[in-house]
């Protein structure tokens, strides 16, 4: 599974503008996520924090939500960026959730607030590259829903 690199930029750059529409007067951990669909939508989301704090919603849970709740369940790519310097990878409800619509094999760019599109793999500035089934080895999908039980 691949994106070309006009589609890893433009999500990229949506992941930012997603981060700037953040609510996060709590934590002041602002995060965007950008999701690219299989058929080249691109739906973002932000962190959304709520006073109770287990009523907040991370950016990823956000953009899967609009994504799935407006009819689109299938999924290229997705771009997560924060305020942070280095890459920061979604939470482990975040992965558990991006596992139900997304295939192991799908990227997930991790992106750093010191973003450039010039910065080769390790140098500052530069995208951390992973897969879904790099973030949550051994998970557990739909498909194992589906398996034959035992007696």
């Amino acid at each position: 599974m691949s994106i070309t690199p006009e589609q890893r930029e433009q999500l990229i750059a949506a992941a930012f503008s997603a981060r700037d529409a953040a609510y996060s007067p709590y934590s002041k951990f602002r995060v965007g996520a950008a999701l690219l669909s299989t058929d080249g939508k691109i739906i973002k989301g932000a962190n959304i924090e709520n006073a109770s704090y287990g009523g907040t919603i991370c950016a990823e849970r956000t953009a899967l939500v609009k994504a799935v709740s407006d009819g689109t369940k299938t999924f290229s790519a997705i771009a997560v960026v924060s305020d942070v310097a280095s890459a920061i990878s979604p939470c482990g409800i975040c992965r558990q959730f991006i596992r139900e619509f997304c295939k192991l094999e799908m990227p997930i760019l991790l992106v750093p607030a010191d973003y450039s599109a010039t910065a080769k793999t390790g140098e500052k500035g530069s995208v951390l590259d992973v897969t879904l089934g790099e973030l949550l080895p051994h998970s557990f999908g739909p498909e194992h829903l589906e398996m034959p039980r035992g007696e």
